[in-house]
């Protein structure tokens, strides 16, 4: 058994060897890296990704940043492809081929296939003078001094650098393709990433009531319209203009000083020239507004118009927090 002491030493040495592993990566990004991205960034097809073992596993966690960054990917197991799935496969398409070894019996049936095809084949591979890397139009070197596992066997710091090559191919290939960050909200939807960068205050404060009061309004017309509408405030109008704001937090610093309440009228009370937020604002800006000053509910204002009020409680029920 080992001591408590020893199991962190471990766990240490693991992190510190793939940590050099990937340091090592550095050598890799060269000229042919760019051309590498280059070619991927300016396919009419998909980038097909293959593997099989472990680094089947990577090959799918890299088809999925790569979609989620804009470049469209697939993943095909090495195994399934030569049983049929090479039929995924059209003549636009490029394949990345993921092996650390390169000479494994499904890479030398697969390989005469995909050249077979006319495909270019990009081979991220951990020896450059396997047969995949001599048979590779790119080949990107994934190669490490030796894996994390005391045995030297199983895949795991090969393996974290094939994960750092798939992002740093994914995210250089997202600059050379102008990926923005609207781009990204589009095919994030659903996610709080994405809600960030698409949600709008106009999404949520129409679901809101519209409490408002006149200035002259007194104190107990002041507390049935916050209570009413259920937004712990209410806007003060002067007419059709909107001329300040009353928290449920002002009402009650107004009655801790214990005035003599019979005259006290909205104007009395309201804050003027609250903090307030157009209705095209993204909801990550209200937010952030809501923070900073630490307050939970904004006007919603354009061009002096009131137009109603979104809560902390909006922005929290949609996940963004």
């Amino acid at each position: 058994m080992k001591t408590e002491t020893e199991i962190k030493q471990i766990a240490i040495q693991v992190i510190e060897n793939e940590a050099l592993a990937i340091e090592k990566l550095r050598d890799s990004i060269d000229d042919n890296f760019v051309k590498v991205v280059e070619l991927l960034g300016n396919i009419s097809g998909n980038v097909i990704i293959s593997g099989i073992g472990k680094s089947a596993i990577i090959a799918q966690k890299i088809v999925a940043t790569l979609n989620s960054t804009g470049t469209p990917s697939a993943f095909m197991h090495a195994a399934d492809a030569i049983h049929g799935d090479i039929g995924i496969i059209r003549k636009e398409d490029v394949l990345v081929l993921l092996s650390k070894s390169g000479e494994t019996a499904e890479i030398k049936v697969l390989v005469p296939l995909i050249k077979a095809r006319g495909n270019v084949l990009i081979a991220i591979v951990g020896n450059k003078a396997s047969y995949l890397a001599n048979q590779a139009d790119f080949v990107l070197d994934a190669s490490v001094e030796k894996e994390a596992c005391p045995n030297n066997l199983a895949p795991t710091t090969s393996t974290t650098a094939q994960l750092a090559l798939g992002d740093a191919l994914a995210i250089s290939l997202l600059e050379y393709r102008g990926f923005t960050s609207e781009d990204f909200a589009k095919i994030h939807p659903g996610g709080a990433l994405g809600k960030q960068l698409y949600l709008r205050v106009e999404d949520l404060y129409k679901r809101n009531e519209r409490p408002m009061v006149q200035m002259g309004d007194d104190l107990t017309s002041v507390i049935i319209e916050i209570s009413a509408k259920r937004l712990g405030t209410t806007a003060v109008m002067d007419g059709k203009n909107f001329v300040g704001l009353i928290t449920d937090g002002d009402l009650r610093r107004m009655l801790q000083k214990k005035p003599q309440l019979d005259h006290i009228t909205a104007a009395d009370i309201m804050t003027i020239n609250p903090k307030s937020i157009e209705e095209q604002s993204l909801v990550i800006d209200a937010l952030a507004l809501m923070r900073k000053f630490n307050i939970t509910q904004l006007p919603v204002i354009n061009d002096g118009v009131y137009l109603g009020v979104i809560h902390l409680h909006d922005i929290i029920k949609e996940g963004i927090i």
